[in-house]
Parts: structure tokens; sequence; C-alpha cells
């Protein structure tokens, strides 16, 4: 139970959950003040706040939603509560972004926008879904961690991860080494996803056993994906055809995820992208469901969604 006391008074229930939503050495407190100029004073379960009556009713809602979050968690990160303080600020609540989580061997995931906490949603409900948006916005991220809590609670044998090997005008044939030395540079960003949410060792464990697969998209040709996750990422850069062939690897007791961002298509200009076209195919099949992010769900860096933004409105 949270009380308001008086306009500039918060007091809260429980203290041990008071100390995993104030953080280290009181470090969320801070990210409050500074972000939203009020100073913060604690003693016992009860928050003084000083400020302009703005100001303080946007920090009495974010350190309100913070609790809720750290009844659930054991920790709260500073971009947990930068996203509260963003969502606050806009007089939008975090619409409980804290019962949609996917938990993995190595933290507990919350969407941090509007737009992920949709993607979050329709993940954890449906079989097929198409993710659209720009960098920045954790599409890969969220797929792989959902991935790997399904593989690591039982749920499918296996992931298997795709993206196109063909980008930014390279080709494969023109690349030195063996098939592995050449698609590791394109499927980093995969790897890193995967050492976010499992130890190293038991990635490279669970490649070795076959219970984590990476490939390029022609090695997935003829095959039929049982109780399995597929991922295909950076899916504008496939074809129409590489497309079908992916969707129509679906089996039984399987999850499939398509990300992409239409605005970074980097096919020759005449070649249509796979994924712009199976969004007009298959737009209208109630199974499978369409995700669309924007730059309001960029997640990295704040620049990141300026320059963003900035793109997309100088077409």
């Amino acid at each position: 139970m949270i009380k308001n006391l008086e306009k500039n008074i918060i007091e809260f229930e429980d203290n041990n959950i008071l100390r995993i939503m104030f953080g280290v050495f009181h470090k969320n407190l801070e990210i409050i003040e500074k972000k939203l100029n009020v100073t913060l004073s604690s003693r016992g379960n009860i928050i003084s706040i000083n400020g302009n009556i703005k100001n303080i009713l946007i920090t009495k809602n974010t350190l309100s939603e913070l609790y809720e979050r750290a009844k659930v968690s054991e920790i709260i990160e500073k971009r947990d509560v930068e996203s509260i303080i963003k969502n606050m600020k806009k007089n939008k609540k975090n619409n409980n972004f804290f019962k949609n989580s996917i938990k993995t061997p190595k933290k507990e995931i919350w969407p941090r926008t509007n737009g992920q906490n949709k993607f979050f949603k329709e993940i954890l409900n449906k079989e097929i879904i198409f993710v659209i948006g720009p960098a920045g916005t954790g599409k890969t991220f969220i797929a792989v961690s959902h991935a790997v809590s399904m593989l690591t609670s039982g749920q499918v044998d296996k992931i298997i991860i795709s993206r196109p090997a063909v980008e930014a005008g390279e080709k494969l044939g023109f690349l030195p080494g063996d098939l592995k030395e050449k698609i590791d540079p394109y499927l980093r960003p995969i790897y890193d996803s995967l050492d976010e949410n499992l130890p190293e060792d038991k990635v490279k464990k669970l490649i070795e056993n076959q219970k984590i697969e990476i490939a390029p998209i022609a090695y997935l040709r003829g095959r039929t994906l049982n109780n399995s996750y597929i991922i295909l990422d950076e899916a504008q850069n496939t074809s129409p055809i590489q497309m079908k062939m992916f969707l129509t690897r679906f089996g039984e007791n399987s999850r499939m995820v398509i990300t992409g961002d239409i605005t970074q298509i980097d096919l020759p200009p005449k070649n249509k992208s796979g994924l712009i076209n199976a969004v007009g195919k298959l737009k209208k099949i109630k199974d499978i469901s369409f995700v669309y992010l924007t730059e309001k769900d960029v997640v990295r860096h704040s620049l990141v969604q300026k320059i963003v933004k900035a793109y997309d409105t100088q077409k």
C-alpha cells in the first residue's frame, strides 16, 4: 500500500521493497532528483519531496511506479528509472509494464516504452510475430531474450536464429575465411544478445550441442522446424522468395519472430524487400501479429532517438 500523506510526502509499506527501489547508494533517487529537479529525503518508509508542484506530482507517480516494479524485481536499473520518468512527464502511466516480463538465467526484462509493451504482450501470446522499427528499439534483444526464456524453461527444444548474410553491398564470396568466419561479423548483435541473457560458457555449450543454431537463411531450406524458437533478424534484407521459404519452415509447437527496419534496406534498388512484401500479403491473417515501433521506442542514448527522428522527417 502507498499513502500520499501530504502534497510533498509519500509513504510506502515495505522497507525491503524500498531498498530495491532506491538502488545501490540511493542511485535511483539521485536520477529522479536530477531529471525532475527535485530534492528527496527518506526517513524509514516515508519520502519527502521538495520542488515545484508539477515536478512533485510527477515524482510521486514515478516513485509509485518504481515501487510496483520493485515488488517483482531484484534490481531496478538506471534505464528503467529514466523510462518511467519519461512516461510520467508525458502524463502516461506505464500501463502496468511490470506485469509483462521475460525472465532469463541472467536477468528479468520489462518493456521500457509503450511500443515495447505491445511487443511484449504479443510475443508472450502469439506464435508468429513481425516487429518492425528503427535501430535501438530492442527488437532483436527482446526476441532473443524470449527465445532464451522458452529454451531454458523447456518450452522449446532449440533456438534457431538467422539473418540475411549479404548486407551493405558485401557478398560472402568475396570475404576471406570459412563459413563461420564469414558470417560471424553479421551475427555479432545476436551473440551480444545471447551473452546478455546467458553465461558465456552456457552459450558456447548450447551452440556446440546444437540447442542454439545461428546460420544464414539459405541453410534453413528444406527443413521443418518443430519445437523451436525461430528468429529472422534484419528481415528487410531478404527477398520475397527467401521470406516465403523462411515462413514455411514453421512447424509444430514453435514460435517465430521476424524483425526488421524498412528504413534500412541494403538490397539493390530494383530488388523487392521480402519484409515489405510479407506485410502486404499477410496483414489480414489474424493469427499473425504485427508490431510497429517508432523513434519514441528507442532505448539507446537519447541522441539516437533524435537521429532516427531527423532521418525519418527528411525523406
